[in-house]
């Protein structure tokens, strides 16, 4: 594995071979030590999911929160949180982990980014057999706006690329960063609508909400199974966030990375 980093040419096929390598390795150590291996993957976010359901459903009677079936409602959200939430958190320690291979790689350094969006997004892909299933057992409307969960997968990922490109060099020169970037998942976790929809919100909160780039994002998961989740401009928002973040990521990143590799 260090062989086929270390001496790789700058060259997109080296990178994206390189890329593909760390995030299987990755994938492959994650669940080589762990007896439940692929369970681990659905067993989070189906423990938050049935917290969620029962609280909301069987303790408030659901009280105009979000659409029924509840359960899908949940999963159609919770499923990218973890995926977004988890490599938020992996980004802290994303050249400090492996700074050795950080300091001697030929290849550019974005890509100990890159890894983990793209290891957790496989997860993430591998979860969705679960939402299928409740889906399936609840009797959940399916309609053309499940087109769009592609995008959505796209605009998280670009997203996710421009945080990891600001969060992880931002970690290593103030490594307490990485604690600060805990509590303010904590507080974005209820920010964001996951066991709400933005619709549910009163008063001038839906317009701010649009501008959490997940409620865009989320808006596009949902809205194959609930379509009057729809918001126009929390998705617009969301994209052009995306988008943003992104350019400045990059922008950032090669403003940091010579002090990056000082500190390692």
């Amino acid at each position: 594995m260090t062989t086929a980093v270390v001496g790789a040419p700058g060259t997109p096929r080296r990178y994206f071979h390189s890329l593909w390598l760390l995030s299987a390795r990755d994938l492959k150590v994650r669940y080589s030590t762990s007896a439940l291996g692929y369970l681990w993957s659905i067993l989070d976010p189906l423990v938050m999911s049935g917290i969620y359901w029962f609280v909301f459903t069987q303790v408030f009677h659901r009280s105009g929160v979000g659409e029924a079936p509840y359960i899908v409602f949940l999963i159609t959200a919770l499923l990218p949180w973890v995926w977004f939430n988890s490599a938020v958190i992996d980004f802290t320690k994303a050249f400090t982990k492996d700074a050795r291979l950080v300091r001697s790689t030929a290849i550019p350094r974005s890509i100990w980014v890159n890894r983990i969006v793209l290891s957790k997004g496989i997860e993430f892909l591998c979860s969705l057999p679960v939402l299928v299933f409740f889906a399936v057992v609840a009797g959940a409307h399916v309609g053309w706006g499940l087109l769009a969960f592609p995008l959505a997968i796209l605009v998280q990922a670009v997203l996710l690329v421009g945080l990891g490109l600001i969060v992880a060099p931002l970690c290593v020169l103030w490594t307490d960063l990485e604690r600060t970037t805990r509590l303010v998942l904590r507080a974005l976790f209820y920010a964001t609508p996951i066991i709400y929809g933005v619709s549910d919100l009163p008063g001038i909160f839906p317009e701010l909400a649009a501008f959490n780039p997940l409620s865009g994002i989320f808006t596009l998961y949902r809205i194959g199974f609930f379509p009057g989740q729809w918001d126009t401009l929390s998705v617009v928002v969301g994209v052009a966030f995306s988008l943003l973040v992104l350019v400045l990521g990059v922008l950032v990143f090669r403003r940091l990375e010579p002090g990056v590799l000082k500190e390692l």
